[in-house]
C-alpha cells in the first residue's frame, strides 16, 4: 500500500461529501496502490459505509472516532492508515484527477520534503460580495503562483527562533510522509491545542502538524501542480461567520506559535486585552464596513491568543 487518503468528517453535508468521494473515484493512481479512510468524527446518527460506497472509490473504508474534534479525527486516521504517504482531504474538497499520482511523483523527487500542499481554489455556492475575497486564506483557499516553494529548515539563523513558512501546506490536501505524521503523533500536545470542534472555529491543528514535522527535520513545500477545488457554501461567506472564523483562527495561531517557540509577539497580561480590543475597534474602524469588522475580530483573537499564552 503506497498511499492513504484520510477524510475526517462530522455531520457532513451529503452533496459536498459525495463530490469529494467521486473525485477520489476518478483518480488516475491505480486503486490497488492506495486506500481511502473516511473517519466519522462523532456524527449523530453515525455514518454507514453502505450510504457512501456507491459514490466513493472501491477502496473506501469507514472508521469511527468518538471524541469530537478535527485533531482527534486526524489522529485516528493516521493510526488506521496503511500507506506510507498520507493525504488529508476535507469533506468539501474535490481533488484534481492526478492529485494522488502527482503526490507520489513529487515525494520521490524530493526526499527531504516531508509534507507538502498545492493550490486550493474556491467554488462558491453563491457569488460572494467582492470584499469577501480578501479573506480567502481564512477559507482555506490559496494560489501561491506557478513556482515550487521549499523550506530550508525551521530555525531562523538571525532570530534564533523557529519560523513558520508562509507557504506551508494547509489542512485541505495536505500530504505527509508517515514519519512526518508520526512526529506529530509523538508530541504530548497532539490534539491538545485548540482545533475545529463542532461550532468552535479555532484552527491550529494544521500548523501544529507542520511545526512538529519540521522540528523532526522534515522540510515543507508548496507545489502548484497539486490542485484541488474547495466547495464553499453560502453561509461561510457571510460577515458574522467570517468574523468568528478570523477571531478563532488568530487566537489559536498565537497559541500554536508559542507552543513551538515560533511566536514573534510577546505574551500579554490578560487585564490589558479588553483595552487593546477597544483601541483596535477605532484603529480598524470596525463599524465602517463588513471587511473592517472581520479585520477587527481577527485583532481581538490575536490579543486573546497572546494572553492565553501568558
Amino acid at each position: 500500500m503506497i498511499l492513504s487518503v484520510i477524510i475526517p468528517t462530522h455531520h457532513p453535508e451529503p452533496g459536498r461529501l459525495r463530490r469529494t468521494l467521486r473525485a477520489l473515484r476518478a483518480q488516475t493512481l491505480p486503486a490497488t496502490e492506495w486506500e481511502c479512510v473516511l473517519v466519522d468524527n462523532a456524527s449523530a446518527p453515525a455514518l454507514a459505509l453502505a450510504d457512501w460506497a456507491a459514490d466513493g472509490p472501491g477502496n473506501l473504508r469507514l472508521v469511527a472516532e468518538p471524541t469530537p474534534g478535527l485533531s482527534h479525527a486526524r489522529r485516528r486516521g493516521f493510526l488506521e492508515a496503511r500507506g506510507e504517504i498520507l493525504v488529508l482531504v476535507d469533506d468539501d474538497n474535490e481533488l484534481a484527477p492526478d492529485y494522488l499520482a502527482e503526490t507520489v511523483r513529487l515525494l520521490a523527487a524530493h526526499p527531504r520534503v516531508g509534507l507538502l500542499g498545492g493550490r486550493s481554489c474556491p467554488e462558491f455556492e453563491a457569488p460572494p460580495a467582492p470584499w469577501v475575497r480578501e479573506f480567502d486564506g481564512l477559507l482555506a483557499c490559496r494560489d501561491l503562483g506557478d513556482a515550487p516553494l521549499i523550506s530550508t529548515g525551521l530555525r531562523h539563523p538571525a532570530t534564533g527562533r523557529n519560523e513558520y513558512p508562509v507557504f506551508a501546506p494547509i489542512g485541505a490536501g495536505m500530504v505527509l510522509r508517515r514519519p512526518a505524521a508520526q512526529a506529530w503523533l509523538a508530541r504530548r500536545s497532539a490534539t491538545a491545542l485548540p482545533d475545529r470542534t463542532g461550532g468552535n472555529l479555532s484552527s491550529s491543528g494544521d500548523n501544529d502538524i507542520v511545526l512538529a514535522a519540521m522540528a523532526a527535520g522534515w522540510e515543507a513545500a508548496y507545489f502548484p501542480t497539486l490542485r484541488l477545488t474547495h466547495l464553499i457554501p453560502r453561509f461561510r461567506t457571510q460577515r458574522d461567520y467570517l468574523a468568528r472564523l478570523n477571531r478563532g483562527i488568530q487566537s489559536s495561531w498565537m497559541r500554536v506559535l508559542t507552543a513551538h517557540d515560533a511566536n514573534p509577539w510577546p505574551a500579554l497580561a490578560a487585564w490589558t486585552v479588553p483595552l487593546r480590543i477597544a483601541k483596535a475597534w477605532f484603529h480598524y474602524r470596525a463599524w465602517s464596513s463588513d471587511a473592517a469588522h472581520v479585520r477587527w475580530q481577527g485583532a481581538c483573537g490575536h490579543f486573546e491568543g497572546r494572553a492565553t499564552s501568558a
